[in-house]
């Protein structure tokens, strides 16, 4: 689950380009790991450990199809990217308000010294 606590972590796992990758390709639906692995042109060993690192953070969560247990289906945890972007919107209107309040007073007329 993403908290204050752990925003930096999930940063820190999508600041790697083959995470963010495995998200846009999510983002599609879901998919096996070596489908990922295929689509971003990564071994599959290494494709586990950044589907490990996402799921860690709880962007992705992992199913296992009954049909064949060995198989391991991931897909984007919706509930997770709704949480971040409100922390985003938070720092948004933080940054918003602080820049309101700068041009505010920068467009103050300004009182003559005589």
């Amino acid at each position: 689950m993403i908290t204050e606590d752990n925003v930096g972590a999930v940063f820190t796992a999508l600041a790697d380009p083959t995470r963010r990758r495995v998200v846009e390709l999510l983002r599609e639906g879901p998919l096996r790991a070596s489908d990922l692995a295929v689509a971003s042109d990564t071994h599959r060993a290494l494709m586990s450990k950044h589907l490990r690192v996402l799921r860690t953070v709880g962007l992705v969560e992992v199913e296992t199809p009954e049909h064949d247990t060995r198989e391991r289906v991931y897909r984007l945890r919706h509930d997770q990217f709704v949480t971040l972007q409100a922390w985003l919107d938070q720092v948004q209107a933080f940054w918003s308000e602080q820049l309101g309040r700068f041009k505010a007073h920068a467009e103050r007329p300004r009182k003559r010294h005589q």
